[in-house]
């Protein structure tokens, strides 16, 4: 009987050989990505806010219209293995950054714990914590700062 365990395909693979299927899978729905950044200019540093895109259902902690958020939302970037070390502002919990950097994934993650909302029980995930933008006045961003927290 073979008893070593066979390694998961995020721990095998680099993120261009993995299956749609397994590339999606990697995204533990923490929803921080779906935050809007603020970047500082002149030290290039990236401070998450607490307000979401409209698209982004905060209960739930998914976005509405997955398949069609390029096009209904300006600025929202699809993630694809040859961008992940070129986005600064994935979160420094995310998978694709971490498998990227040759790293593993974190006990949390839904990949490891088998449970969906293993993320969420962690504290990871924004939600119930983030706000709409149609809730807030885009002058007013700035005052739902979150800072280096993620």
């Amino acid at each position: 009987m073979n008893s070593q365990r066979r390694k998961p395909f995020w721990e095998t693979k680099p993120l261009e050989q993995m299956t749609r299927k397994e590339w999606e899978s990697l995204c533990d729905g923490c929803g921080r990505c779906c935050l809007q950044k603020l970047e500082n200019r002149k030290t290039g540093k990236i401070d998450y806010t607490w307000v979401s895109c409209y698209l982004f259902d905060t209960q739930q902690c998914r976005c509405t219209a997955y398949a069609e958020r390029i096009l209904r939302v300006k600025g929202c970037s699809i993630l694809t293995p040859s961008r992940v070390k070129e986005y600064r502002w994935l979160p420094r919990t995310c998978a694709y950054r971490l498998v990227a950097d040759g790293k593993t994934l974190p006990q949390w993650h839904p990949l490891v714990t088998g449970d969906e909302n293993s993320v969420h029980a962690a504290g990871i995930s924004v939600k119930g914590r983030a706000i709409p933008e149609t809730h807030v006045h885009p002058d007013d961003v700035a005052y739902y700062t979150i800072g280096e927290r993620f």
